[in-house]
């Protein structure tokens, strides 16, 4: 690992490549990039390095190459799981300077951006034309690009139009040894025969490379749009009209439920006026072509009535729909408004588990004497428990990492994930082992080690024991495929 005298040398490298002024050394100015949104972590970078073009992104990432020096690639820092967490002695690469929308074809339904151009700016580049880009999550107005390959984002449309994998066509990416290289397809032509290396770079959290420039399909905006929000007494029955509307095979663009406290967040932040007593409220938008929107929400509305909904209230325009949507996307920054401190997780569970998991949410937070805020994606069941904490109180702060931790284990055993959208990081590497087995972990990093053999790509991120691509101690000292020799035959 780098000392403080090389960091000094390959600091006067990295200002030959980017300016002087794009190399930030003070340690005040350092301690900006810390941490991402999950604040509980945090480190202090090396240095931070603030490249405006991919030739730079290169020479920088070969500097450090060259040095044997580990970096970590960061967005726009929004990520909630410590998966920028920096370095002490590495290197924090920042793509906030790469902000160019390269490219936009409109007749292949493409656009090309750099990494640092945030989520809501690519709709904005085609919006005009009748056109989005359909990947939404909460912090879309200032999430960036390059973050959301990373973590393989997805939002609240997702249950109807997928994850940021499903409209991510090319990617051109500068490979830890500072080699650049092009994965996938041109977004017109059909994909390359061979491994689906694109594939295996979105989601993987900056442990492969760094994106570059990033080639997404963009889709056409729906003829028509219906929001719709329907109170509940319970969670159970917001729950179970969820699961009646798949059920009936309806495909909502989107069903996002939040319980009260959540909503009370929101209302103090954003004024929507929730109806009093409600002990839950789904969000359901449908879209399409106007007759089949029409004729779906009549169903919907219907089984929310049916489930005990006692108060449904349609968009009656675009401005009322906004503010249904900003009171959901505003619930995670609206927790300062009821508690001083807050961890958010990211499990996820069958969504006809979720009247059991939220009871179980319940129970453990009272175990813990902690208060939770369920925020959630209803129609995948990806859930977003908030923990709500006092840092200044003490034994707090680890009762909510206990608990937090609890919840995961919980979404586990009811045959769910440890993370839907935020990646797994810094902060659920612990948790991965509750996942998978040893040999599946030491598959995954065979990829690791095919890409970044040097492991100097955000290094001691995701895997809870990382294995060095070649000897290493424990459990993966020595893959299954190895021992049987067929990784000599492949």
């Amino acid at each position: 690992m780098s000392t403080s005298a090389s960091l000094s040398g390959l600091a006067r490298r990295l200002a030959d490549i980017v300016g002087p002024e794009h190399v930030i050394t003070e340690r005040t100015e350092r301690r900006t990039y810390e941490s991402d949104a999950l604040a509980n972590h945090a480190v202090i970078p090396g240095l931070v390095v603030l490249p405006a073009t991919a030739e730079q992104v290169q020479a920088v990432v070969r500097a450090c190459h060259g040095t044997r020096t580990p970096f970590v690639v960061r967005g726009a820092g929004t990520g909630l799981s410590a998966g920028a967490l920096p370095i002490e002695d590495g290197v924090l690469i920042t793509l906030t300077r790469m902000r160019s929308v390269v490219d936009v074809d409109l007749p292949n339904r493409r656009v090309v951006v750099e990494p640092g151009v945030t989520n809501l700016e690519v709709t904005g580049a085609v919006s005009a034309e009748g056109l989005m880009y359909a990947p939404d999550p909460s912090s879309q107005v200032v999430c960036a690009i390059g973050g959301n390959v990373a973590e393989n984002s997805g939002g609240a449309h997702c249950l109807k139009y997928g994850f940021t994998t499903h409209h991510v066509t090319a990617l051109e990416v500068v490979l830890p040894d500072g080699a650049t290289v092009h994965l996938g397809g041109d977004g017109i032509s059909p994909d390359p025969p061979g491994y689906d290396l694109l594939g295996a770079f979105v989601g993987s959290e900056g442990t492969l490379g760094v994106a570059t420039r990033v080639t997404v399909k963009v889709v056409p905006k729906p003829e028509a749009v219906t929001t719709l929000q329907a109170a509940f007494a319970t969670i159970d029955a917001s729950g179970e009209a969820v699961s009646r509307i798949i059920g009936a095979g309806v495909v909502p663009a989107a069903v996002e439920m939040m319980d009260p406290l959540a909503m009370e967040a929101a209302e103090a932040a954003v004024h929507v006026e929730y109806p009093p007593g409600a002990g839950a409220v789904l969000l359901v938008e449908l879209d399409g072509a106007r007759e089949e929107v029409e004729h779906l929400s009549e169903r919907v509305e219907a089984v929310c009535r049916d489930r005990g909904a006692f108060d449904i209230r349609l968009a009656r325009d675009e401005a009322e729909r906004a503010l249904f949507w900003k009171g959901r996307k505003s619930a995670f920054a609206a927790m300062g408004r009821i508690a001083r401190d807050y961890y958010v997780q990211d499990g996820v569970v069958p969504r006809t588990a979720l009247p059991e998991a939220l009871q179980r949410i319940a129970e453990l937070a009272a175990e813990h004497r902690l208060r939770v805020a369920n925020v959630f994606h209803a129609g995948d069941g990806n859930l977003h428990p908030l923990v709500l904490f006092d840092a200044s109180v003490p034994g707090e702060p680890e009762r909510a990492t206990d608990l937090a931790r609890d919840i995961l284990a919980a979404c586990l055993a009811l045959g769910g994930s440890i993370t839907g959208e935020h990646g797994v990081g810094k902060d659920k590497m612990k948790d991965m082992a509750k996942m998978f087995g040893p040999d599946d972990l030491a598959t995954m990093q065979l990829v690791k080690c095919a890409f970044d053999p040097g492991r100097l790509a955000n290094p001691d991120k995701v895997f809870p024991t990382p294995r060095l691509c070649g000897e290493a101690p424990g459990p993966y000292r020595q893959h299954p495929l190895e021992r049987a020799g067929v990784a000599e035959r492949m």
